[in-house]
């Protein structure tokens, strides 16, 4: 869970999150979800929001029925593949899925 106050401090961050899901086509829910994920795990470093960004928008993408391949949302968050592979899964396990096997 998060603050109010978290969205005021992490403004830049969740506009980089909504210009990233414009880039994607990305639906309201999808957006909505990686927003709440991204302020749910918010790492302390600076230098990891950027990978926490995309991982979320990834997964909230697949939360809500849009998947969108690990390379199209790298390429979109100007972040590599390799980036949202080693994230994503610790990440849908935060919303309470099993992460898949594959």
């Amino acid at each position: 869970m998060y603050r109010a106050s978290d969205r005021v401090e992490q403004d830049e961050w969740l506009g980089e999150i909504e210009a990233t899901a414009e880039t994607l086509d990305l639906g309201t829910q999808a957006r909505s979800h990686a927003v709440d994920l991204f302020l749910s795990t918010l790492p302390e470093e600076e230098r990891s929001k950027r990978a926490s960004m995309a991982a979320s928008i990834y997964v909230g993408a697949l939360v809500a029925g849009e998947e969108r391949s690990q390379t199209a949302v790298a390429e979109a968050a100007d972040v590599s593949r390799l980036t949202i592979q080693q994230r994503w899964k610790e990440l849908i396990e935060h919303v309470g899925l099993d992460a898949p096997e594959w």
